[in-house]
């Protein structure tokens, strides 16, 4: 079973954990009900419409919040995140937590999901499961629902975040480097959609943002060759999604920014050419989320989401004149792409 870590073990001074036993594959970080009624909001004010997922009522409620339901309190519903650890992951979650969720943060380093939880416990009374896992392997997505059923949480808000960019053209990488690519920029995308879709349609309602690229809407240029594909196909793929899970009152969205500050190019190793690109086409993570929870979010929820003006032009140029969007993308490869 999993094993609580309550606030009281935690430093007054730093939020590291204290030592002491753990679950293996995922640590739980739990709080009281006074810690979650003094959220306090992160960043600058959510500026779209503030989430009202399906609400829960004792008769439903997962086993793990037995005991409020029985004290007649509201069950606070559940994100999953993956790759949860940095970047636009964990801008999701602070994000999320700040208008009400508790998470289950997803990715491979243990250290900085623990920590992130420790954090957002502090700021939002936020209870977080925390499962570290490789979405590259193929059992993964399986193993993720069983922990999920096992400690009775249901996923409101599923958000495909984890990816990554592998340098170089297509022959100069070994094959199972791409294949494990794959698994983790499509298959694991589809597959938990496949597995957590189903739970959202049965109460009738649920959001699911898979986070794609405005690569994946604009021509590809050399190097990187899988990426701009995969995240094609995670357009494709969502619309398709929207249109099937709509009458149930499940939302879906491809987020596709553009250049956003995060680690993503210090992993691909493609620092030194994406800082020679200017200012303005860069996009900080806060903006980013908050334009995609938005978009997800209201009345009529953008199924292709564009954060940034300057993006959203390119691709409308791109869409007005294909010729000209592919002789740019060609032009300015070299200074992101790592061949």
């Amino acid at each position: 079973m999993h094993l609580p870590i309550t606030r009281n073990q935690y430093s007054a001074h730093d939020n590291t954990p204290l030592s002491g036993p753990e679950q293996p594959g995922g640590a739980r970080i739990q709080t009281t009900q006074q810690g979650r009624n003094r959220q306090r909001s992160h960043g600058k004010e959510f500026k779209g419409h503030r989430l009202e997922p399906p609400g829960r009522t004792p008769e439903n409620a997962p086993m793990n919040k037995s005991a409020e339901a029985v004290r007649g309190e509201k069950v606070r519903p559940w994100a999953l995140v993956t790759g949860a650890s940095a970047g636009i992951g964990a801008e999701f979650c602070r994000q999320l937590a700040a208008q009400g969720y508790d998470l289950v943060l997803l990715a491979r380093r243990k250290a900085r999901l623990e920590a992130l939880a420790a954090e957002l416990l502090q700021a939002h009374g936020t209870q977080s499961l925390v499962i570290t896992a490789d979405l590259a392997k193929a059992g993964t997505p399986a193993e993720i629902l069983e922990k999920l059923q096992a400690s009775g949480i249901e996923i409101d808000f599923l958000v495909n975040n984890a990816g990554y960019g592998v340098p170089g053209k297509l022959t100069s990488v070994p094959w199972q480097t791409h294949a494990d690519f794959m698994r983790v920029m499509v298959d694991s995308v589809c597959e938990l959609c496949w597995r957590l879709l189903p739970g959202m349609q049965q109460r009738k309602g649920g959001f699911i943002i898979n986070v794609a690229s405005v690569a994946g809407l604009v021509p590809s240029a050399a190097g990187h060759t899988l990426y701009g594909a995969s995240k094609a196909f995670l357009v494709r793929f969502s619309e398709a999604l929207a249109a099937e899970a709509a009458p149930d009152g499940v939302r879906v969205s491809a987020l596709c920014p553009g250049f956003t500050y995060s680690e993503f190019h210090d992993v691909t190793g493609t620092r030194e050419q994406v800082s020679q690109m200017p200012p303005w086409l860069w996009l900080q993570a806060q903006d980013v989320v908050s334009y995609g929870i938005d978009s997800v979010t209201q009345d009529r929820p953008r199924v292709v989401a564009v954060p940034g003006r300057i993006y959203r032009f390119l691709v409308w140029l791109n869409g007005a004149c294909p010729p000209l969007g592919g002789w740019i993308a060609n032009r300015n490869a070299h200074r992101f792409r790592k061949l």
